[in-house]
C-alpha cells in the first residue's frame, strides 16, 4: 500500500512537469490584465491590428475617414507603435460588440492612448463609464486645449455661446451674443462619440437662438446621462465650445 503511494506521488509530479508549460501559459493567459504582441497595421486613430486581432484603444475618440484630422491621427499611430512591441491593458470589459479587444496601448511606460489625446489627435471618450485612467485623459485633453494643438486649436469665432446644455431633455441651445450675423454653414456639433450634427443652412441673426433637438440628429438620444463632452467647431473644424460632464 505504501509503494503505490508513492508511485502515484512519483506520477503525479511527472504528470505535472510534463504540463508545466501549458499550465504555466494558461494561468498567465487567464490572470494577468495584459497581452504582448506586435503592432501589424493601423486602421485609423483609434483602431489598429496586433497580432492579427483588430483592437480598438479604449479612453479616445479620433476623426472618422473624410474628416478633418483623421490623416494626422493615424499617422501619429504609425509613427509611435508600427510595428513595434507593445502592450495591451484591457479594461472591464475585453471585447466590444463588434468582437474588437478593447484595451491602452502601453509603449514601454507610457500609454499610447493618453498621448494621443495630449496632442490633440483624439478626444478623450469613456463610453462605457469612467476607469482609473479617466482623470489622467481629462487632464491631458485640458493641456492640449491650453497649447491650442491639432484637434483644440481654437475659433477666432466668440460670437457663439453655448446658452443651454439639458442632457434630460436632450437639448442644445446656441446663442448669437454679437451685434452682426453668424453663418453657421458647415459647423458642427458632435458628442464624444460619433454623434455629429451639421449646419447646412443656418444663419444667426444678432441675439438670435438656434435649439438642436434629437430630431435633428435623428437619433433617440445624443448625451449620455453617465457622462459626455459637447464639441461645437466652425467651418475651419476649429474649436468655438467645448464642455464636458
Amino acid at each position: 500500500m505504501k509503494n503505490e503511494k508513492v508511485l502515484l506521488i512519483l506520477l503525479m509530479i511527472l504528470v505535472f512537469t510534463i504540463n508545466y508549460k501549458f499550465i504555466d501559459s494558461f494561468l498567465i493567459k487567464t490572470f494577468q490584465d495584459y497581452e504582448v504582441g506586435i503592432v501589424e497595421r493601423i486602421i485609423d486613430g483609434d483602431t489598429v491590428i496586433v497580432n492579427g486581432t483588430s483592437v480598438r484603444l479604449l479612453g479616445i475618440n479620433s476623426p472618422e475617414r473624410g474628416e478633418i484630422g483623421y490623416i494626422e491621427a493615424k499617422d501619429f499611430l504609425e509613427k509611435e507603435i508600427l510595428n513595434k512591441k507593445i502592450k495591451i491593458y484591457f479594461g472591464k470589459d475585453k471585447f466590444d460588440r463588434y468582437r474588437r479587444k478593447l484595451g491602452y496601448i502601453f509603449l514601454d511606460s507610457e500609454n499610447i492612448n493618453l498621448k494621443s489625446v495630449r496632442e490633440g489627435y483624439s478626444n478623450f471618450y469613456f463610453p462605457s463609464g469612467k476607469d482609473k485612467y479617466y482623470n489622467q485623459f481629462v487632464n491631458a485633453w485640458g493641456e492640449c486645449l491650453e497649447e491650442g494643438l491639432n484637434l483644440c486649436e481654437k475659433s477666432l469665432e466668440h460670437c457663439i455661446i453655448l446658452k443651454e446644455w439639458n442632457i434630460n431633455e436632450q437639448i442644445v441651445i446656441l446663442e448669437n451674443i454679437c451685434n452682426r450675423e453668424i453663418d453657421l454653414v458647415g459647423w458642427s456639433v458632435k458628442d464624444e462619440g460619433r454623434k455629429k450634427y451639421v449646419f447646412e443652412e443656418e444663419t444667426l441673426k444678432k441675439f438670435e437662438e438656434v435649439v438642436l433637438g434629437v430630431e435633428k440628429w435623428g437619433k433617440d438620444y445624443v448625451w449620455t446621462k453617465s457622462g459626455d463632452s459637447i464639441f461645437v467647431r466652425d467651418s475651419e473644424n476649429k474649436l468655438v465650445i467645448f464642455d464636458s460632464y
